[in-house]
C-alpha cells in the first residue's frame, strides 16, 4: 500500500467529529432595525429624507385633512440548525452518530411615521417584539 493511501485511512480515522451553525438570511434583504430608525427619523424631517434613511413604506394612508401617514413593517424569521457528528472506525468495522439542533425566532418592527400638512414628520411611533 502506498503512503499515500496510508495517510488517508489514517486521517479519515483520526477524524472526530463536525460541528456547523448556518443562520438562512435572505439574500439583498434591507437592515431595517429600530435603532437605525431612532437615530434616523426626527421631528421635521422631509419625506425624502425619511424615504432616504427608511426606504419604501409598506403602507400609506391620508386621514381626513390630508395628512399622510406612513407604516414600515417588518417581520424576519431565523432558523439555525446545527449537527454534530462523530465517526469511528476499527479495521472495516465502524459505526456513526449524527444529532441535530434547531432553533427558529421570529421578530417583528412597526414603525408608524406621520406627516403634516408641510409634508414634515409630525409624530413618529414604534414597537418592536421577538418570539
Amino acid at each position: 500500500m502506498r503512503v499515500d493511501g496510508l495517510l488517508m485511512i489514517l486521517a479519515l480515522f483520526l477524524m472526530g467529529g463536525c460541528a456547523s451553525t448556518s443562520p438562512m438570511v435572505a439574500p439583498n434583504e434591507t437592515k431595517m432595525t429600530l435603532g437605525t430608525a431612532q437615530k434616523s427619523i426626527t421631528k421635521g424631517m422631509d419625506q425624502a429624507e425619511v424615504a432616504s434613511s427608511m426606504g419604501s413604506p409598506n403602507i400609506v394612508t391620508r386621514d381626513k385633512s390630508g395628512n399622510e401617514t406612513w407604516v414600515y413593517d417588518k417581520i424576519s424569521s431565523e432558523v439555525s440548525y446545527s449537527t454534530s457528528e462523530a465517526y469511528g472506525s476499527l479495521l472495516l468495522i465502524g459505526g456513526s452518530t449524527n444529532k441535530g439542533y434547531s432553533s427558529a425566532s421570529q421578530k417583528t418592527l412597526t414603525i408608524v411615521i406621520k406627516f403634516d400638512e408641510n409634508m414634515l414628520v409630525d409624530t413618529f411611533t414604534y414597537h418592536s417584539s421577538r418570539f
